[in-house]
């Protein structure tokens, strides 16, 4: 798709528009509703209601089960009684379960489908269960903890025929959409470079102040209500202590994926979507950890992580940078003096101007300078939007199981991006080398050590 010469002269850039409309429209269709996955179960009445089923409902997990409350929620599970008693009481009328195997063995015929809101260290087996069940799938970013896992998800819902959905809320939003269009119609010219940041861990997180440590030796008792031994499901076992869970498992390399799995999901998305990013060819990290006992149990309070894209079609390669721990980027020579660049978001540096947003699905979206900006003639809306609205994104997840067209996150978009996202992260644990990754292969072509690290061998009683 070529950029227009000259989107200044009204009637060139007219025409160019047209065209560029007509074909981001059939594209759109293409990677959004790719006839591969319309084939599968049957789907409901669009007046019919889900009978939806939720594991891990304390936390965000509550948040999307709020947002599915047009529906029947059936059944709930989680193992920590006290941080899901919210939702619990909320939903009086769904049966409690707290192992979410037994759950999905005696709600079998109950269930069309279910959300997925565990610690990264459990979606997957989770999710795997649901889908080969043939239920639809709602679960939260990043899709997976290892990058077996996303692929193995990704094939097995496609496998399936069921419609799935990555709780990256941002990838519904207008502005995201608004962002591929200006990027397809040539705002700010080719795209070579781009950056991406985030204040995360320290950033007001609950494990803001997550210190960087060993594991403790310290077993102290587990809290009442609190099944430990589900809790930690497929890692290897370690005796209960608080700064793993509730809120903490986020910064150890067993449970979590760190800052970049937490907002790479987000902040990556709108680059990874508009640009068509698809696999990069190597990536590298540089990271604040520099004793093996710490990195091997935790994630660093500041990286840097760096990709390389190749050309795809007419689009030139491009390299994205990550930056988080409050680490920022470079400042462009195009961007607006005095302007801040904010806590979390990315920058598309284009050869004539440069095009920013914040967090979650491109909000804040602005072009620089100024003077383009204000020059710039926005073009016609023509990839669909999602309706806004409470809930925009779960909904989105409830029309796709009704009317059999996929979500905006579908595993088919949200896998491929994850697997970028946890390319980064696993970076991190090998830190200064040069990572030169095959993606239709799954694997590296110059370190076998990355590749010991693609998955992890799950305890017994655990499989995928």
């Amino acid at each position: 798709m070529k950029y227009p010469v000259n989107p200044a002269k009204p009637k060139k850039q007219s025409i160019t528009r047209r065209r560029f409309m007509g074909q981001a429209a059939s594209t759109f269709a293409f990677t959004v509703v790719p006839s591969h996955v319309l084939a599968g179960r049957g789907h409901a009445s669009p007046n019919e209601k889900l009978n939806i089923a939720a594991i891990g409902v304390g936390g965000m997990g509550g948040s999307n089960l709020n947002k599915c409350a047009t529906e029947n929620i059936v059944a709930l599970c989680d193992v920590d009684e006290e941080r899901a008693a919210g939702s619990f009481k909320r939903y009086a009328g769904a049966r409690k379960y707290t192992d979410f195997r037994k759950m999905l063995d005696k709600e079998d015929k109950n269930i069309d489908a279910v959300i997925v809101a565990t610690p990264d260290h459990t979606h997957a087996v989770v999710a795997m269960r649901a889908i080969r069940m043939g239920k639809h799938a709602f679960v939260q970013k990043p899709l997976a903890h290892t990058l077996k896992e996303v692929r193995s998800l990704t094939e097995a819902a496609r496998e399936a025929g069921v419609q799935t959905q990555m709780g990256n809320q941002g990838h519904s939003s207008d502005s995201i959409r608004d962002l591929y269009e200006w990027i397809h119609d040539g705002a700010i010219g080719p795209i070579r470079e781009v950056y991406t940041w985030s204040d995360r861990p320290v950033g007001g997180q609950p494990w803001s102040d997550f210190p960087i440590m060993a594991r403790p030796t310290e077993t102290p008792p587990v809290p009442k209500g609190l099944d430990w031994d589900l809790w930690l499901g497929p890692v290897a076992y370690r005796p209960y202590h608080p700064i793993y869970c509730p809120t903490t498992w986020r910064g150890w390399v067993d449970f979590g994926t760190g800052s970049l799995g937490d907002m790479g999901c987000h902040i990556l998305d709108p680059a990874f979507w508009a640009l068509k990013l698809g696999h990069p060819t190597s990536v590298q990290a540089s990271t604040t950890h520099y004793r093996p006992k710490f990195s091997s149990e935790t994630y660093p309070r500041a990286a840097i992580v760096r990709y390389q894209f190749p050309a795809r079609g007419t689009m030139p390669p491009v390299k994205l940078t990550w930056f988080d721990g409050r680490i920022k980027p470079p400042i462009p020579e195009m961007w607006d003096p005095g302007r801040s660049l904010g806590t979390n978001g990315a920058i598309f540096v284009g050869e004539k101007g440069v095009l920013s947003h914040g967090s979650h699905g491109a909000g804040g979206l602005r072009i620089s300078p100024k003077s383009l900006n204000q020059s710039y003639r926005r073009p016609l809306k023509i990839i669909p939007r999602i309706k806004d609205g409470s809930g925009g994104h779960e909904q989105d997840w409830i029309r796709a199981c009704k009317d059999g067209k996929p979500a905006s996150s579908s595993f088919e978009y949200g896998g491929a991006l994850t697997e970028t996202v946890l390319l980064g992260v696993l970076a991190e644990r090998l830190p200064d080398q040069k990572l030169d990754w095959d993606g239709s292969a799954l694997r590296f072509t110059n370190n076998e050590e990355a590749n010991g690290l693609l998955h992890i061998d799950y305890r017994a009683g655990w499989h995928l």
